[in-house]
C-alpha cells in the first residue's frame, strides 16, 4: 500500500452555532489541511498521484474559502462550520477528483495548534486501490 499527503492553508472567520441556537463570537483561524490517499498500484512514470496534482486540486478547493467567512460560504450557510464539517465537505469535493486506482484515506483539518478533526469515509479500507 502507497500513501501520499498534501497539505494546504488558508485564512477565514467562522462562528460555531450551538444545539441550543446561541452562536460564539466570530473570530479567524489560520486552518491547516492535510490530505492522504492510498493505492496499490503506481502509474507508468512510479508515481501514485503527482503531489503537485493532488496539491492543485486541495488549493482549488481551499481557496474558496481563504479571506472568507466560512458561514457565508455553502454548505456552512446551513451547516455548522466546525473542522468536522469542514473535514467531511472537503472529503467529499476532493474524492470525485482522484484517478480511479487513489482512493482518499483522509482528510485532516487544524483549527489551531493542536486542535485536529479527521474525517476517514467509511467505505476506505486498506485493501482499496
Amino acid at each position: 500500500m502507497f500513501e501520499l499527503s498534501v497539505s494546504g492553508r488558508f485564512t477565514a472567520t467562522h462562528q460555531l452555532r450551538a444545539s441550543h441556537g446561541a452562536a460564539e463570537m466570530l473570530h479567524e483561524h489560520i486552518w491547516h489541511v492535510k490530505v492522504t490517499v492510498a493505492g496499490q498500484k503506481l502509474d507508468a512514470a512510479g508515481l501514485l498521484i503527482d503531489f503537485g496534482v493532488l496539491k492543485a486540486r486541495l488549493t482549488d478547493l481551499l481557496d474558496i474559502f481563504d479571506g472568507r467567512n466560512l458561514n457565508q460560504v455553502p454548505p456552512f450557510v446551513e451547516q455548522n462550520p466546525s473542522a468536522e464539517n469542514l473535514a467531511f465537505h472537503l472529503a467529499e469535493q476532493l474524492a470525485d477528483r482522484l484517478p480511479e486506482a487513489v482512493r482518499l484515506k483522509c482528510v485532516e483539518v487544524e483549527e489551531e495548534p493542536g486542535c485536529v478533526a479527521r474525517y476517514t469515509p467509511t467505505a476506505w479500507s486498506p485493501a482499496d486501490g
